[in-house]
C-alpha cells in the first residue's frame, strides 16, 4: 500500500464530518487504484480513458466503504 493510500485511510477516520474532505480522500484513493492498474497493464490509453470515466463511480464506492456507522 502506498503512503498516499495509508494517509487516506487514516485521515478518513478523523475527517469524516466534512463531506467535501471525504470526497477529496475518496477521489485520491480512486486515482491511486487507477494508477496501480495503469502501471500493471501497460497504460493503454483506451483503458485509461475508461478508468477516468469511472472515477466518480469508484470514488462513490470508496466513500461508502469508509463511512463510519
Amino acid at each position: 500500500m502506498s503512503d498516499f493510500a495509508k494517509y487516506t485511510l487514516n485521515a478518513s477516520e478523523y475527517q469524516n464530518e466534512d463531506p467535501a474532505l471525504r470526497r477529496v480522500y475518496a477521489v485520491g484513493a480512486a486515482l491511486e487504484i487507477i494508477s496501480q492498474k495503469a502501471s500493471q497493464s501497460g497504460a493503454n490509453l483506451t483503458n485509461l480513458s475508461l478508468e477516468f470515466k469511472n472515477l466518480s463511480e469508484y470514488a462513490d464506492l470508496i466513500e461508502a466503504a469508509l463511512k463510519v456507522k
